[in-house]
């Protein structure tokens, strides 16, 4: 995510002083404090390349850790061992530099491996509060006597199992927007972070490993409402599995039996107080001995309250003809 919105984060959310903000960013506390009281998407600047006295030997470590990689485990050198060895060679530099240098290779080298179609995995326990999970689903329901398609969010906290739906007629941004805060607003609070698939709302590019060029209009949501989005693999919906298995669940169960509705608000009212009912009668998968309900008590007081509803609006400048006419969005 954008470093516009880890500011916001740790300034709105964890209370974190701006001179610390400043420490960690390495930007000045104006620069930080422009930040905080703007909205706007930070600037992108250049990358800037300063001399370093690891530049003469970068290669050789390079080659080193490619080399100790294909070693096995126990027979591998660790970091302070090969910083021992370059300054034998005549490096003068600090060993955090190696350290870091080396954490940044083994990176390149995991995204390089999920790029070749290689797998990664994420642990499947979550802390109370540490994470919620998002999906779209596609359903039939009778509304006011004529059978209707909808586009239904659902969202599912990770430690609890608690989970919210809510049904809208397309998935647009305005819906994606909307749904937030009403489960949030259902939750009582705003977890650390949701893990999404890498839909077109919320992801313009998919780039190498967890590269993502995040929507300007999804960002912007997420930075108001000071959580961390995390995305998927491509193809990889077993790192979501809470959520897609809820949406099965539904599919079977929940609108097989459901009664028709006069209009959309009576429908989205009912799932809501369904849902909260199935949390009660619901026993935690793991917790077998505690309801989902009960969990969920755990779970609320370790998330942030819930601010004020994100309106995600974007205004454009626009030409008009001289018969008073506009075109937007191919459309005059």
């Amino acid at each position: 995510m954008a470093l516009l919105s880890v500011i916001r984060r740790w300034h709105l959310r964890d209370d974190m002083a701006i001179r610390e903000i400043a420490r960690r960013t390495g930007l000045s506390r104006n620069t930080v404090r422009k930040y905080l009281a703007t909205d706007v998407v930070e600037p992108a600047y250049p990358a800037r390349k300063t001399p370093s006295k690891l530049d003469d030997y970068e290669e050789t470590l390079t080659n080193w850790l490619f080399r100790e990689s294909r070693q096995h485990r126990k027979q591998r050198r660790t970091v302070k061992q090969l910083y021992r060895d370059l300054v034998k060679l005549g490096y003068t530099g600090s060993y955090d530099r190696i350290a870091a240098f080396s954490r940044q290779w083994r990176q390149d080298q995991r995204d390089a491996n999920l790029s070749a179609g290689k797998q990664a995995f994420v642990p499947l326990q979550f802390a109370p509060g540490e994470a919620f999970q998002f999906d779209w689903s596609e359903d039939w329901v009778s509304i006011d006597g004529v059978s209707v398609k909808l586009q239904i969010a659902h969202f599912k906290l990770s430690y609890s199992r608690a989970f919210f739906m809510r049904a809208y007629l397309t998935q647009s941004h305005e819906m994606l927007f909307d749904a937030h805060y009403h489960a949030f607003s259902a939750f009582g609070g705003v977890p650390e972070r949701g893990i999404y698939d890498n839909m077109k709302t919320a992801v313009d590019k998919v780039g190498r490993g967890k590269q993502r060029q995040v929507n300007q209009r999804f960002y912007a949501m997420v930075s108001h409402y000071l959580f961390d989005a995390d995305f998927c693999n491509p193809a990889a919906g077993w790192e979501k599995g809470q959520v897609e298995k809820a949406v099965q669940d539904a599919r079977h169960g929940l609108w097989y039996n459901a009664p028709p509705f006069s209009s959309l608000n009576a429908l989205n009212q009912w799932l809501q107080e369904h849902c909260q009912k199935l949390w009660r009668d619901t026993p935690h998968p793991v917790l077998k001995d505690r309801s989902m309900a009960e969990c969920f008590e755990d779970e609320r007081h370790q998330m942030m309250p819930v601010p004020a509803p994100f309106d995600g609006f974007v205004e454009h400048s626009k030409r008009v003809s001289s018969t008073c006419l506009i075109t937007f969005d191919r459309n005059r």
